[in-house]
């Protein structure tokens, strides 16, 4: 039997050594959009999103997040198109409306769930306010 072998270096580049035999030999590579990886690779960042959460909420880009709920002044929640193996993963948030008012996010750890995780946006006054600029990481 033969075998296909992967190997690399520090520097980044891979090499693919393919089986010294006759015939066609396919190598078929993932997508190059990105997959979620096993719930069994930590520490890895496993959904992110860059949405506007003014106005009608709108996602500019992301990773595995199917849709931002808007559920009133500066709550939001983010809904992940693979879940979580489980509610204890790291979410990390960032806002801002442009003005020097200052902005911050609230995660509320009690709405963390496997397939979403709410938040809220407030100013350093501590009142909810929807953010122009919404930022989120999710690590596990």
């Amino acid at each position: 039997m033969s075998s296909v072998i992967i190997s690399g270096d520090t520097s980044g580049a891979i090499t693919v050594s393919a089986p010294a035999v006759a015939g066609t030999n396919t190598l078929t590579l993932p997508a190059t959009t990105g997959t979620v990886l096993a719930d069994s690779t930590v520490g890895v960042c496993r959904a992110w999103v860059n949405f506007n959460g003014t106005g009608t909420v709108a996602i500019r880009a992301s990773f595995n997040v199917s849709s931002i709920t808007d559920n009133g002044t500066g709550n939001y929640t983010v809904n992940f198109t693979t879940a979580m193996a489980d509610a204890d993963y790291s979410f990390v948030a960032s806002c801002g409306n442009g003005d020097n008012a200052g902005m911050m996010a609230s995660p509320q750890s009690a709405t963390f769930a496997t397939g979403s995780a709410r938040f809220v946006t407030r100013y350093h006054d501590n009142g909810a306010a929807d953010s122009l600029m919404t930022l989120v990481a999710v690590f596990r």
